[in-house]
């Protein structure tokens, strides 16, 4: 199945004090206005999603640090942070993930909202304009960008990578993945490779730059409680100057596993990591009502303090130090990840596959899924807190036939029974096994 980001115009209001308003701007081009005014800032996002190869992911990972270095107005970091302090302290970032088989990249603007500006200036104008010149034109001479902001934003990419390494649940979730996924194209690190990033040069930064701009689904979320039109109009009149041809994306994923593999890494570890990676057999081409149950049934397993593997695994059999669950609905997966002592690894897998099998199996307990229900949904309403957790939950819903606001979404979760989840936990099928062991 292919999605392209394309929901049509339209508007809806909540009950939770957010309204959105939805407009198709380019080819490609979506401008949400989030019309919230129990904040004193604005909050602009700019996400850009491309398909996800090697080469293309490790030159827009440095990409998107290079642009936000400076531009062609403002060539130089100090200059570029002078105009950020002129703009009431106006904060510019950006960051790179993954989403099943797209990259996203996401520029987003953090400023003072117009109603508090002493003057006639109209910052969200301002910030809009800076942030397309950060986006549509960076500091590129002869052809390419300065060597010297190249080389050290390549340095700081390079030494992030190497910095995941120390973060050892971390590193032994992406490493699982890795191995169950390598022949997947959802499989390729957000950052594509090393190898990818070294070959990298100032000349061949600018051809996916234009690459960027012309074939990236771009969704931008707008905000705040004033100047959302002046915003659009720039940001309508920025893309109407590129010839467009947005992508197209190949969601389809892997439903079942035919058989286990096991992963086992020796290494200086003060503790042991067990990870578990489960085909779910639900994924985003599914419909809505089936990856909620199974989001559902993967935090009743262990997704809550009140969960299986916490209560069971964790506590009555003091196999671990930790033991969680997560879901990905978009792949179709679901990681259960532990940290254990050697002697405990084999008796840790057979309690977490266990409680697993009881699930299918329908023990599960009316108390077990309320308290799921009610973890999730206040979780829900604590994105309403921040500027940043609305950005999050709408951008979250990319794929979605249309967004869902927060009690929309929390109703849906409370109408799952007991049968739905039983019945999502049965398409489970165990893929890998990775186990980091202290040697």
């Amino acid at each position: 199945m292919y999605i392209r980001l394309e929901k049509p115009n339209y508007r809806f209001g909540d009950d939770m004090m957010n309204s959105i308003e939805r407009k198709i701007i380019a080819d490609g081009v979506a401008f949400n206005n989030i019309k919230v005014n129990r904040f004193k800032t604005i909050r602009m996002s700019i996400n850009l999603y491309v398909p996800l190869n090697v080469e293309d992911a490790a030159h827009n990972a440095l990409l998107r640090g290079l642009l936000t270095r400076s531009c062609k107005a403002y060539p130089d970091f100090t200059q570029f942070s002078k105009k950020l302090s002129a703009l009431y302290g106006t904060d510019i970032v950006s960051s790179v993930k993954k989403t099943g088989a797209y990259q996203v990249l996401t520029f987003t603007a953090v400023g003072i909202d117009d109603r508090y500006v002493f003057t006639d200036e109209i910052i969200s104008a301002e910030i809009s304009k800076l942030l397309c010149e950060v986006i549509f034109n960076p500091n590129i001479t002869d052809g390419k960008f300065n060597d010297n902001d190249f080389e050290q934003e390549r340095r700081q990419l390079l030494d992030a990578i190497d910095a995941e390494f120390n973060d050892k649940r971390g590193y032994a979730i992406s490493t699982m993945l890795s191995n169950m996924l390598k022949n997947e194209t959802c499989g390729i690190k957000r950052y594509g490779s090393v190898e990818e990033i070294k070959k990298i040069t100032p000349e061949s930064l600018v051809d996916a730059w234009k690459k960027l701009l012309k074939d990236s689904v771009v969704e931008i979320f707008y905000i705040g409680d004033s100047g959302a039109d002046k915003a659009e109009k720039v940001f309508t009149d920025a893309y109407s100057k590129i010839d467009r041809t947005p992508c197209k994306v190949d969601m389809s994923y892997v439903k079942s596993a035919d058989e286990v593999q096991r992963v086992v890494e020796e290494m200086d570890v003060s503790q042991s990591k067990l990870v578990l990676g489960f085909r779910s057999g639900v994924g985003c081409t599914d419909t809505e009502k089936e990856w909620i149950a199974g989001r559902l049934m993967c935090a009743v397993l262990g997704g809550t303090a009140n969960s299986k593997l916490f209560n069971n695994v964790r506590e009555k059999q003091s196999l671990c130090y930790y033991c969680a669950a997560s879901y990905n609905f978009i792949n179709g997966l679901m990681i259960v990840d532990s940290g254990v002592l050697n002697e405990n690894i084999e008796k840790t897998e057979k309690a977490i596959l266990k409680e697993v099998e009881d699930m299918k199996n329908g023990n599960i307990t009316d108390f077990e899924i309320e308290a799921t229900k009610r973890a999730i949904v206040n979780g829900f309403r604590t994105s309403n807190d921040t500027t940043a957790g609305i950005d999050n939950w709408y951008s979250s819903q990319f794929i979605n036939d249309g967004f869902n606001s927060i009690e929309e979404l929390a109703a849906k979760y409370n109408a799952v029974t007991k049968e739905e989840i039983v019945e999502a936990a049965k398409k489970l099928t165990l893929d890998t096994v990775y186990v980091l062991k202290n040697k």
